[in-house]
């Protein structure tokens, strides 16, 4: 451990989901306090004690599920506890990624720190071994339907526990049994409910969530800094960006992209040189940047704030709440989480939508100096007339995409579990639009980049000039075709880098410019 980095207390400290990625990534370090393992054991005596006594606990000495009426000799506890990870062990689909995977850990230690699970702390310390030694486990991405929390995917990520499935070790994936032979360390010995607290829960749609509000955080920021810069290259208004305007619906979004609008483009001889233009207004794709983009920020919004109360949650089943309370509920259903990862998809299909719409624009040669299809000699050559059609093609995939997952609902467990939130779908078609959008944008960021140049040798502001020069240092301007698909690639890396906000914001810092909002706090920070 770095004596440097920043310890998080297990089940004490408050869990976000930048916390979580900086804890995935390394960045910060994991631990369980005295006062924490106390309760820990606590929860776990209270276990025990029902596991050896008379009364039908359900997954404690029942069986699961439809078999719940079924009880479970007291020999046969810890047999139980292990067949529940090898019989819910039924994933199919490519692994998801290795960093999703230990997000689903660093979520569940969290949850299971909390002290109403009843695990034992040996339990959770070979968890903690797993994170710190970065051995991942492999969790296929298809099984789970949201119900009793993501069973498949959690089961597969603690089959290592006891010695079976496979995990990422030194960048190689192998059988666990490998590896544990080569760490000289022994598989560990589930007691009663041990494996029912492990696979019940949220933490696969959790996972997928904190990736979704970091990776869309990201392109929400970028898409204002993109769609201003096209705004210059189209020789567009300023004024539908104006304070006095969004006062009159003063949703939070929207006022902080038209805060953010207006003062990227302060100061900009480009503005200031059609001043006295006789366009009317702009399309909608540039001036209603605010209302749209906005949009999208309060979906985030709503999804950061709900996520964080899932991360700091109790979602297995049956709660520990005292000895004589094994509460068997339904924290574990999914719908919570389902519903705002919906919403959250939607809202970035439709920062994607109104991308593709402004670089569609760009190549029309309505703006004065800015030639069609954003080249002068075309004919012989395309020009940037085929980047909008892959633009476009991401752009109607997101919007297959956006049928929220969490209006079905497929009865499983004979019944049991009659409706399910389908919520781990809700979180892989999100981070697959996003990974879509992020694309959509670097293909804007090259058309904004290329309309932005025949202004020249006008100004901009000091942050999109920045940002231009940032975007030319990699990316030449197309004279002629070429092989764009380079182009886009480059461009992509800057959009999945940040780099763009980075170079906005160091402009805005040196020159003590305007950038922030008064709603920068709940905007920027996860």
């Amino acid at each position: 451990m770095n004596s440097n980095q920043t310890i998080f207390y297990y089940g004490k400290d408050y869990l976000t989901a930048g916390i979580a990625l900086q804890l995935a990534r390394g960045k910060m370090t994991g631990n369980i306090d005295l006062p924490t393992r106390k309760k820990i054991q606590a929860s776990r005596n209270i276990v025990e004690n029902m596991a050896k006594g008379d009364d039908a606990v359900y997954g404690i000495n029942t069986g699961f599920g439809p078999l719940c009426t079924t009880r479970i000799s007291k020999k046969d506890t810890n047999k139980l506890q292990h067949n529940i990870l090898k019989s819910h062990s039924v994933g199919v689909g490519d692994a998801i990624e290795q960093e999703t995977a230990k997000l689903m850990l660093v979520l569940k230690m969290h949850a299971l720190g909390q002290g109403f699970s009843g695990v034992a702390i040996s339990t959770l310390e070979r968890i903690q071994w797993h994170i710190e030694n970065d051995i991942i486990p492999i969790v296929p991405c298809q099984g789970s339907v949201g119900a009793s929390g993501d069973l498949a995917p959690l089961s597969h990520l603690f089959l290592p526990l006891i010695g079976l499935g496979s995990v990422i070790y030194k960048g190689k994936i192998l059988a666990t049994a490998e590896v544990l032979i080569k760490e000289k360390i022994e598989p560990i010995t589930l007691g009663a409910k041990e494996g029912l607290a492990l696979i019940n829960g949220t933490q696969f749609i959790a996972a997928y969530a904190v990736k979704v509000v970091e990776k869309l955080h990201n392109c929400m920021s970028q898409a204002d800094v993109i769609g201003a810069m096209m705004i210059e290259g189209l020789v567009g208004s300023p004024r539908p960006f104006m304070k006095e305007l969004h006062q009159l619906r003063p949703y939070k979004g929207t006022k902080h992209v038209a805060h953010r609008m207006a003062s990227l483009l302060e100061g900009s001889q480009i503005v200031d040189s059609h001043e006295d233009c006789d366009r009317v207004q702009d399309p909608y794709s540039l001036r209603c940047i605010p209302q749209v983009h906005g949009a999208s920020r309060n979906a985030w919004l709503h999804l950061k704030e709900m996520l964080e109360v899932e991360l700091n949650s109790v979602t297995d089943n049956p709660v520990i709440i005292d000895e004589n309370n094994a509460i068997s509920g339904g924290n574990f259903h999914g719908q919570p989480m389902a519903l705002p990862l919906d919403y959250a998809c939607l809202a970035a299909s439709e920062l994607g939508n109104i991308s593709d719409r402004r670089s569609y624009l760009s190549l029309m040669g309505i703006a004065e100096g800015t030639p069609k299809l954003l080249m002068k000699d075309i004919g012989i050559n395309s020009a940037f007339m085929i980047l909008q059609y892959t633009s476009a093609a991401l752009a109607s995939e997101n919007k297959t995409m956006c049928f929220p997952a969490s209006a079905d609902s497929i009865p499983t467990s004979l019944g049991q579990e009659d409706h399910v939130s389908m919520g781990s779908i809700s979180g892989r078609k999100a981070l697959q639009v996003v990974n879509n959008l992020e694309k959509i944008l670097a293909i804007e960021l090259l058309c904004a980049a290329q309309a932005f140049d025949f202004h020249k040798p006008l100004k901009s502001s000091k942050m999109l000039d920045a940002v231009h020069e940032m975007v030319r240092s990699k990316i030449t301007h197309a004279d002629e075709d070429r092989v764009f698909a380079d182009d886009i690639e480059k461009a992509i890396e800057i959009v999945k880098s940040g780099e763009v906000l980075r170079v906005a914001k160091e402009q805005n810092q040196q020159n003590k410019l305007n950038f922030r909002s008064e709603f920068d706090e709940i905007f920027e920070e996860y």
